[in-house]
């Protein structure tokens, strides 16, 4: 995966946020890029809400991977926020989410979009990855599992033992 401390700083990583909704969700992202990249909140909500309306971004296993395209914005941006509680992401199919990927894109970085893209989900295919990010604490620790494509080893392994996929 191309994800760079650039694309990802970890400022844009938020732990345990308080939503009730996806657009709520959407909102905190958008304060977020806001905040941390001067991408306008406005700009990012409706682009997050525009790429929804064409199909759900909700992964299953309470993972979603929200994104959207910006005309103006240079380089790509990324956000990894952790809800306190799912939340259902699609009324028509009932999935919930509640680890949450934003990926903001210029609009015409096509190739480069589907390559984080893919890279994204497959991270988040990993469940020993997914278990990490849903419980650990220290949002340095899940900044480096994300930037090394799940190399990073969860801080209380006697707890949480790796298991064998097989």
């Amino acid at each position: 995966m191309n994800l760079s401390s650039r694309i990802l700083p970890p400022d844009n990583i938020a732990l345990d946020l308080a939503a009730t909704s996806k657009k709520r969700a959407f909102e905190h992202a958008g304060l977020l890029f806001e905040n941390n990249q001067g991408v306008a909140r406005m700009s990012v909500f409706h682009s997050l809400l525009a790429r929804e309306r064409l199909g759900s971004t909700a992964l299953g296993h309470d993972v979603a991977i929200p994104h959207g395209r910006l005309k103006d914005l240079r380089e790509p941006h990324a956000a990894f926020i952790r809800l306190a509680n799912p939340i259902r992401f699609d009324a028509n199919d009932g999935r919930t989410a509640r680890l949450l990927f934003f990926l903001l894109m210029p609009e015409a970085a096509t190739q480069t979009h589907l390559d984080l893209l893919a890279g994204i989900a497959r991270l988040l295919s990993d469940a020993q990855v997914r278990h990490t990010l849903a419980h650990s604490t220290d949002p340095q620790e899940i900044h480096q599992l994300i930037l090394g494509g799940g190399a990073a080893q969860p801080t209380d392994h006697a707890d949480h033992p790796r298991t064998d996929p097989r």
